[in-house]
């Protein structure tokens, strides 16, 4: 069952359209309307919208990241000054724990006394599996293509669930999650193991299960990248990506597992610095199509809640506009509600003053940003006020005892076990095993090996690992990067047994056909590779299915 808050945000979003005139219902016109105050949601939007200056309701449509150890005055100063509408939290500022909650709070009490007490929507990538930007004592967990090779919906709710129980914990209450793309491109190295697997149907019911366990947890979900950034090799962080699919693959594929988020309720969803031109017509990223995400996802899709733009600041996005305010400003009139960036502009950057220059010359552009603002006041006005949200200041004295989830340690142990797929079974479990070198560029991989076998000899992974081989019966071989491969193949031609460890993308394995054993485990989690050496030494019988085709 969704909570309240779920169906009430889907509710009251479907009411935002234009705004009404400034009056309130109780008479009180002049009386500058608060987030507290005991108005319907959709009544209350439209009073505060109607009442913030030009500069307030862009400022709403805004999320500024940071970076440092704690948010720093500039963006302080966004929030006290300008009535910032949300935050960011990268991973460049997140080894203390304890400091990432101190700075939420701080930032909250400093949005609390702002002219209308808007608590700001705080967000992070939290994935689970490489994708982790809140550190420090957060769980390291095995990740979607993990989940995916489990293939059951209760790995991907209580993936969601102990995951969003730790932000909550740290008072964050939207996650950039889950990544629903289609690993269809094995050569990509942004999406990879971020993605659920090439099946949309398996990758849309495992997405909702990941967004309703968060749910359960009190956190809004994002579905991303829009309409889905896996079937490319490029990186929309350094350019656009082209993907020329046609309509049927598009909406048959793609769009299948945004479908799914979509029933189930989630939240927002991230539009991509992605190009489809045989839809739109053009090179256009979808980040500025109103063909895609109006057309596409409000029309065909139905959805209602809140489109955030991937960071702006990426090259996919700032080189076809020309410049980042303007990129805002497309992003904007595309129909994104909120404009994502990895930093906090200075105040007197082009970012804003162009923009807030166009509200006042241009009143089909100040309706947009109004309408933007107001839909975003509304979801916060339904989310904040439901007593399964994310509390907006964080308890600070038990953030060490709710992170790491003690609950979670032992069911993403259990996750990683599922997961852990036989790609080659050249005989497990590891009996006659002889003397053994254990190889990794992880030290938690060397940690969990010497656990497993004390007199193992062990090594990092570079070109002395062949004649450090020589003198082994056997070597176990982390493999996690195609740079690994010179190495791993220069074993082929040593007289010991090489047993192959995939961690990360199991697609490397493709360039060692020669190795007989191998195992992957989709993840660098210490917890996977504890799970790994158990299934080499006869724990258990590898259960996992390969998520992807063409991979033995």
């Amino acid at each position: 069952m969704r909570k309240a808050f779920g169906a009430a945000l889907l509710t009251a979003l479907l009411c935002v359209s234009g705004a009404g005139l400034f009056v309130s219902a109780k008479g009180t016109a002049g009386k500058l309307p608060r987030f507290e105050d005991p108005l319907p949601p959709e009544e209350l939007a439209g009073e505060i919208a109607e009442a913030m200056t030009d500069s307030e309701l862009l400022a709403q449509t805004f999320m500024f990241g940071w970076a440092g150890s704690g948010s720093g005055p500039l963006v302080a100063d966004w929030v006290s000054d300008r009535g910032l509408g949300s935050v960011k939290i990268f991973g460049w500022n997140t080894d203390d724990t304890e400091k990432v909650a101190e700075a939420v709070s701080a930032l909250q009490k400093k949005a609390a006394q702002g002219r209308f007490g808007i608590p700001l929507f705080v967000a992070t990538d939290q994935e689970g599996g490489w994708i982790r930007h809140v550190k420090g004592r957060t769980t390291e967990t095995p990740g979607n293509l993990a989940i995916g090779a489990s293939g059951l919906p209760a790995d991907a709710r209580n993936s969601g669930y102990y995951i969003a129980r730790e932000l909550r914990a740290l008072g964050i209450n939207l996650n950039f999650a889950p990544s629903v793309d289609l690993y269809t491109d094995h050569e990509s190295t942004v999406i990879g193991p971020r993605s659920f697997g090439e099946d949309p149907d398996a990758a849309g019911v495992l997405g909702a299960a990941f967004v309703e366990g968060s749910r359960q947890a009190g956190v809004l979900t994002t579905a991303k990248h829009f309409p889905g950034h896996g079937d490319t090799g490029l990186d929309s962080h350094g350019r656009l990506p082209i993907i020329s699919i046609d309509g049927k693959t598009f909406r048959n594929r793609e769009l299948v597992p945004f479908r799914y988020l979509v029933d189930a309720g989630v939240a927002a969803v991230m539009s991509g610095h992605l190009s489809f031109p045989r839809i739109t017509g053009d090179n256009e990223p979808a980040t500025f199509s109103k063909r895609i995400l109006q057309d596409v996802l409000r029309g065909e899709l139905g959805f209602r809640g809140l489109v955030i733009t991937d960071d702006i600041m990426m090259n996919g996005a700032t080189e076809y506009a020309g410049s980042v305010s303007r990129a805002v400003q497309l992003a904007l009139e595309a129909g994104n509600d909120i404009v994502e960036s990895s930093t906090t502009p200075p105040f007197s950057d082009a970012f804003w003053t162009k923009n807030l220059d166009r509200m006042g010359k241009n009143p089909e552009f100040r309706q947009r940003v109004k309408d933007a603002a107001r839909r975003v006041i509304l979801a916060k006005l339904v989310y904040f006020k439901d007593d399964s949200s994310v509390p907006v200041y964080p308890d600070l004295e038990k953030v060490a005892e709710r992170v790491p989830d003690p609950e979670g340690q032992g069911f993403f142990l259990s996750q990683a076990v599922r997961s852990v797929t036989l790609v080659r079974d050249g005989g497990l479990p590891l009996e006659d095993r002889g003397s053994i070198l254990i190889a990794s560029a992880f030290s938690s991989f060397l940690e969990a090996g010497r656990r497993r076998y004390p007199g193992a000899a062990e090594a990092r992974i570079d070109w002395s690992l062949p004649r450090a081989a020589r003198d082994r019966d056997t070597v176990i071989f982390c493999l996690s990067s195609r740079d690994q491969l010179p190495i791993l193949n220069a074993l082929r031609y040593e007289k010991c047994r090489v047993i192959v460890v995939s961690a990360m993308s199991p697609v490397l394995l493709v360039d060692a056909p020669w190795v007989k054993t191998a195992l992957a485990v989709y993840s660098y989690a210490p917890l996977s590779f504890t799970a790994a050496f158990g299934a080499l030494s006869g724990d258990f019988k590898p259960g996992g299915i390969m998520p992807l085709t063409g991979i033995n």
